[in-house]
């Protein structure tokens, strides 16, 4: 096997092969940072952490954990959730240090519908809501995690959910209809 092999690496990391995790840790930090940087296309400026703290904030909160890795994606998705969490808590403390002062600020690039101007939320609405319907659809609510935060394609989607493309494509379609809806409200 490759040492550049990413899903074999993720195994043989998983089958207590420290080893495996030296030679993983540069093949994937480049995705890592591309995701941190998703993450913060959506951020307000003057954020005060940086993608590459946010990528060593996620990655050493999984490095710790015992995972049975699946392949690349179930990795990258984990990863994408670990930095979501960190997002989600960095916000927590600096709004509990300002006392009711302003979360960071996520900005949709991508529209919600044809026509439709950029949604603005902060990071503590979004996660509320991305919780909210994850309690009675967990499905589209990691479809929408996976398609927003992880930049997963549909393909990849699909595979990592298990599902059909075609469902990958209704589920985004309808998470991010009751999503707007929902941050729109707010």
């Amino acid at each position: 096997m490759p040492d550049n092999d990413i899903t074999g690496l993720l195994h043989r990391w998983s089958g207590g092969e420290d080893a495996a995790l030296e030679r993983l840790t540069p093949l994937v930090y480049e995705q890592l940072h591309d995701l941190a940087c998703r993450h913060f296309r959506r951020e307000s400026a003057g954020h005060t952490l940086q993608p590459t703290a946010l990528v060593n904030e996620a990655y050493q909160m999984l490095v710790g954990v015992d995972i049975d890795w699946q392949d690349r994606n179930h990795f990258l998705s984990l990863c994408s959730r670990m930095m979501r969490r960190v997002l989600v808590n960095h916000a927590n403390a600096r709004s509990a240090a300002k006392r009711g002062g302003h979360a960071p600020h996520v900005t949709f690039i991508e529209d919600m519908s044809a026509g439709s101007p950029a949604l603005e939320a902060d990071i503590l609405a979004l996660d509320e809501a991305l919780n909210e319907l994850e309690t009675f659809d967990e499905r589209k609510a990691r479809a929408l995690e996976l398609h927003y935060f992880a930049g997963m394609t549909y393909p990849e989607i699909s595979e990592v959910l298990e599902v059909a493309e075609s469902t990958v494509h209704a589920d985004l379609r309808v998470s991010k209809a009751w999503l707007f809806k929902k941050l729109e409200a707010a």
